[in-house]
């Protein structure tokens, strides 16, 4: 009898430890632990790239230069206490800016240097036809800058998490801050 009973025994602990994964969309919304998450992500630069370009420093800017700004996506530090990709979330700002059609982007960071060593190699490497030239990229007129900032408040089984997003478009050449924005969520999670 005892031998009839470990496997079934067993049977069952492995079918209660069985997961189900189920592929969604990635634009819905699904918010498991109330942290920061791609929804915030995205809609965060959907809403603050929208009110940025709705602001009168772009039109100055194009009324003075007659063309649009280069805008360049610079360094946005978490400084909140849990781990957030700030990467994708510059990612999806990018996106917003370039799918606007109002400015134009250039890359930064790491991705900068990579382009500039490609560029490097092909003087060395690449046909005199084909290789690109030094001293033609595309200046920045304004840099986006920022942070995520968080507070949590927690009693028992519930809590509150407040986030802020703080972003600022400068110029580049004068220093000066042509916009700044703020976006907060707040999250009730409830065990």
């Amino acid at each position: 009898m005892k031998r009839i009973y470990i496997p079934l025994l067993l049977v069952a602990l492995l079918a209660s430890c069985s997961r189900h994964v189920t592929r969604v969309s990635e634009s819905s919304t699904i918010d498991l632990s109330g942290r920061w998450n791609d929804t915030d992500s995205r809609l965060v630069a959907e809403e603050m790239v929208k009110d940025g370009l709705s602001r009168v420093w772009l039109s100055d800017f194009t009324n003075a230069k007659n063309e649009k700004p280069t805008v360049i996506v610079g360094v946005i530090y978490n400084k909140t206490s849990e781990h957030i990709s700030t990467e994708t979330f510059i990612k999806d700002i990018e996106r917003e800016f370039i799918n606007s059609g109002q400015v134009r982007l250039v890359q930064g960071g790491e991705s900068r240097d990579q382009l500039r060593a490609e560029r490097g190699d092909q003087q060395e490497f690449s046909s005199g036809q084909t290789m690109k030239k030094w001293g033609r990229e595309q200046g920045a007129d304004f840099m986006m800058t920022g942070s995520v900032n968080s507070i949590m408040d927690q009693y028992k089984k519930e809590k509150v998490i407040y986030y802020q997003v703080d972003l600022e478009l400068s110029n580049l050449e004068t220093n000066e801050k042509v916009w700044i924005g703020n976006k907060k969520i707040k999250k009730l999670v409830q065990n």
